[in-house]
């Protein structure tokens, strides 16, 4: 028999039965909770409502993906992990007998501690310092130090070995990462993880998986498509640049014209902007030897090539980056990066009049709106330059966000393919291969979400589509991995194994 329970001052002490304590509780949750929503949900404006009815519609494909996950490839895994220590293995050797015949000590690689004393005691380098948990500034050894002490003759071996040997490391502890008894490794995605309208990513709710956001592009292979099925990541193309466009063109086009207001969305739409900045950027690459974007795409630092480290200075550039900073982070000269700067903006002057207008809005009101309308409101000090660079980078960011998230949501009601991973402004799912043809162009078009700027311009960002069957890219060594789109693809499946999950569409 149902017992009746008055809710408005229950003493769960009083109820002895377990069972009933659980469902008052719960049943308090929901109830509470909803009595607060019917509340709330009539102070939001049109701007608010249209933020929450997004978030509380994405919810759906979001639990969808978290569950879903994404198949390993046991046999590749083992093989990169077997590699990698390998070579992890090789380094350490290497890098002892360096310390060992150089320097006369033994050191362990992995102490912060020994590092600072080698570098900092023994070698005389000069200390490189880093704000503690206590608000102290102390003796670092971080990857970022490890980088401006790599510029001493004296340290460059040591430094890159250093540098070499920690990101085999977080490679090996990627791949050793727990994956679910299915062979699927799992991500949870918090629709509000970010400030941005970025998702979060983190270990599943079973503590299992990890961050698939910000997976290395070397260790992307191991994760495959089901059988049957095939890989498509779509792809916003220079959506923030493009989106810091738009809100330059929304700002002056009115006030100072089309072809100031224009000038930096233009470029945006008319060819590659990045390989355009490149070129500003590395005047002295060999330019009109080859394709301007075969030159750019050469491997500068790592796994970067020249295009990806000067798209860096690009948005960097647009989101109030000093010269230091992206020198560092784009590895040239603090010179070459302040005249690269000063060039950059004289080419696109709309974009420091954009920078001055934002601070002015941030001033009068804490808020600035991204270009689909969404605002945030910033409540630290207007003028601190934490704070401006956070609110100029949230409209580009969270422009592209919103574009994303609106088109993953409208592939997810066209019921066609399995969405896998959002990874910022692209998306990763599977489809039945046999209906490649009909799908991939579907998603295309589908992931497109058309604006209209100030007087009546039309604004979109292209989306690129690469296909495969596992998710790193294609490669002699990979031949299963993603290739470009191109109305297409004549491939047949090289790789099967046992670990590939049996679910079908």
């Amino acid at each position: 028999m149902a017992r009746i329970i008055d809710t408005a001052d229950v003493d769960f002490a009083s109820i002895p039965n377990a069972d009933d304590q659980h469902w008052v509780y719960n049943g308090l949750d929901c109830c509470v909770t909803r009595e607060i929503f019917d509340s709330l949900r009539p102070q939001l404006d049109a701007t608010a409502a249209q933020v929450y009815d997004l978030s509380r519609a994405l919810q759906a494909p979001v639990l969808e993906m978290s569950m879903r996950g994404i198949a390993v490839n046991k046999a590749r895994r083992i093989k990169t992990l077997q590699d990698m220590r390998r070579k992890l293995s090789l380094l350490e050797e290497n890098l002892t007998e360096i310390i060992r015949d150089g320097i006369g000590i033994d050191l362990n690689w992995r102490s912060p501690a020994q590092l600072n004393e080698l570098f900092y005691d023994i070698m005389g380098l000069p200390v490189q310092k880093k704000r503690n948990t206590n608000g102290a500034y102390t003796r670092t050894s971080d990857r970022t130090a490890v980088e401006n002490l790599s510029q001493y003759y004296i340290a460059e071996p040591i430094c890159n070995h250093l540098l070499a040997l920690r990101d085999l490391g977080k490679s090996i502890g990627f791949l050793e990462t727990g994956v679910d008894p299915d062979g699927r490794m799992r991500s949870s995605f918090n629709i509000a993880g970010t400030n941005t309208f970025r998702f979060a990513s983190s270990a599943s709710d079973f503590g299992t998986g990890t961050n698939l956001q910000n997976v290395n592009g070397a260790l992307r292979s191991v994760f495959v498509a089901d059988r049957g099925m095939k890989f498509a990541n779509l792809d916003l193309e220079q959506a923030d640049s493009r989106n810091v466009g738009a809100a330059c063109w929304n700002a002056f086009v009115e006030s100072r014209g089309e072809a100031y207001a224009g000038s930096y969305l233009d470029a945006c739409e008319i060819g590659d902007l990045h390989t355009f900045v490149c070129k500003m950027a590395n005047p002295g690459l060999p330019w009109g030897e080859s394709p301007d974007k075969v030159v750019a795409k050469t491997i500068a630092y790592r796994d970067k090539t020249y295009r990806d480290l000067s798209k860096g200075l690009g948005h960097g550039s647009n989101y109030l980056g000093t010269p230091p900073t992206m020198a560092k982070q784009s590895k040239i000269p603090v010179k070459m990066a302040a005249e690269f700067q000063k060039k950059y903006f004289e080419t696109f002057p709309v974009i420091p009049a954009w920078h001055q207008l934002s601070f002015d809005q941030l001033a009068a009101n804490s808020m600035l709106h991204n270009v689909f309308g969404f605002r945030r409101y910033f409540w630290d000090r207007p003028t601190a330059s934490n704070t401006r660079r956070e609110a100029i980078a949230f409209i580009g960011q969270s422009s592209t966000a919103t574009q994303m998230n609106k088109g993953l949501l409208k592939l997810w009601q066209g019921h066609r393919v399995q969405l896998l991973i959002q990874v910022h402004d692209s998306i990763l799912f599977q489809y039945p291969e046999r209906l490649e043809d009909e799908i991939v162009p579907w998603a295309l078009e589908t992931l497109r979400v058309p604006l209209q700027l100030a007087r009546g311009r039309d604004f979109v960002v292209p989306t690129e589509a690469m296909t495969g069957w596992n998710w790193g890219y294609h490669s002699d060594d990979n031949p299963d991995g993603l290739k470009k789109w191109a109305g297409g693809d004549s491939r047949k499946r090289q790789e099967l194994t046992s670990a590939l999950s049996i679910l079908q569409f």
